[in-house]
C-alpha cells in the first residue's frame, strides 16, 4: 500500500517518488539546479534535529535540503522502505 507524505515525514532509509512540489516557480527553479523534479524517485539518508536539513540521495548523488523546502515536495512511498521504479 503506497501512501503521499512529505519528504519531511518519510523515515530514514526510505525512498520515494517524488509526485508533487508545493511551490512556486523559484522553488522548481532551484530544485532543477540541484537535479531534483517531479517523477524522480530519491531515498531520504539522514536528517538532522530541531528542524534541520534532510539529507536525500539520487542515483549516487547526495543533496541537502533545508527543512522548509523538504516540507513541500511531497513523495509517494510503499510503506516498505526502499521504492525501485
Amino acid at each position: 500500500m503506497s501512501k503521499i507524505v512529505s519528504l519531511n515525514e518519510i523515515p530514514i532509509n526510505t525512498s520515494g517518488k517524488i509526485v508533487e512540489i508545493n511551490g512556486g516557480r523559484r522553488l522548481f527553479a532551484k530544485l532543477e539546479a540541484m537535479g531534483i523534479k517531479i517523477g524522480d524517485v530519491i531515498t531520504k539518508t539522514s536528517a538532522q534535529w530541531m528542524k534541520g536539513p534532510v539529507i536525500i540521495r539520487k542515483g549516487n548523488t547526495d543533496v541537502a535540503i533545508g527543512y522548509g523546502m523538504a516540507g513541500k515536495i511531497m513523495v509517494e512511498t510503499s510503506g516498505k522502505g526502499r521504492l525501485t521504479g
